[in-house]
């Protein structure tokens, strides 16, 4: 695979209803999806925790062979579009073991929140060798993206990879991605999306669903932590639908890119004041 990049358009769909956005607030008893299971939204958070805590010691090896490498080129167009300079200020979302943040400095970023709600995932990327050397331009922050501790515009970028699928409550985590960022700041989500190829699709439902779950087991010790990984993906919003939650967040020039037969995509909003 090739990192297939195309431009969009802005994407405001005013005909895609809030009926379609499944994460929508609601009552901790009300039910969510969680891979292709509904759970309570009150038992989501805890679940989702559980399934990083068993990967994460594995997780990087992981991203290479579930993608082929590809997820680098993804995060590479990612960082390409950021265009990161010495004064700005990074909050990566997610962040998990560092990998955005990383990329980020290595760039030319000034300094990096990494945030995540899995300490287990915080605690591998404190072990990377690259991230040590990075270490006074880096800050670790176990908090969930739904209730940032962070102050009113005090970010020039907020970025969350491969990670929303997985919030509880999407609609605060975007909200909160808008109050933490600078007037002027950016936000991106790369995250995975629909694919719009038929023939792509059949092969790409069958390495995820037949052979993920296994090369999990054997890498990772854990089949079903992958299993639901790939169902999230399925659950997760169309491009279009993710556009409007932008829009809706109080993002503007919103801005699409397809990745590889849209397995992927790169969604960029700003904030104006």
């Amino acid at each position: 695979m090739t990192a297939d990049e195309s431009h969009n358009t802005d994407h405001l769909n005013d005909s895609i209803t809030h009926d379609a956005r499944s994460d929508h607030s609601g009552s901790d008893a009300d039910p969510i999806d969680f891979g292709f299971r509904q759970v309570n939204r009150a038992d989501k958070a805890g679940l989702v925790r559980g399934v990083f805590d068993s990967v994460a010691e594995r997780y990087d090896v992981m991203n290479d062979l579930m993608s082929g490498g590809v997820h680098r080129l993804w995060k590479a167009a990612l960082i390409d579009w950021m265009a990161p300079q010495p004064h700005q200020t990074l909050i990566d979302l997610a962040g998990g073991t560092g990998d955005i943040s990383q990329r980020f400095l290595r760039a030319g970023g000034g300094f990096a929140h990494i945030t995540d709600i899995n300490e287990s995932m915080l605690v591998a990327g404190k072990k990377r060798r690259d991230l040590k050397a990075l270490a006074s331009q880096i800050d670790w922050c176990n908090a969930n993206a739904e209730q940032l501790p962070f102050a009113d515009n005090s970010a020039d970028f907020v970025t969350i990879a491969f990670g929303l699928r997985n919030v509880t409550d999407r609609e605060a985590a975007l909200a909160e991605a808008h109050r933490v960022l600078k007037a002027g700041g950016r936000f991106l989500c790369l995250e995975f999306s629909q694919v719009d190829n038929a023939v792509l699709q059949r092969l790409y439902d069958a390495w995820s669903f037949s052979i993920l779950p296994h090369m999990g087991q054997m890498v990772a010790g854990d089949a079903e932590s992958y299993r639901y990984l790939v169902e999230s993906i399925r659950q997760f919003p169309r491009k279009e639908v993710l556009a409007d939650m932008f829009a809706d967040a109080g993002f503007a020039q919103i801005r699409v890119r397809s990745m590889t037969g849209n397995i992927a995509c790169i969604h960029s909003g700003w904030k104006m004041d």
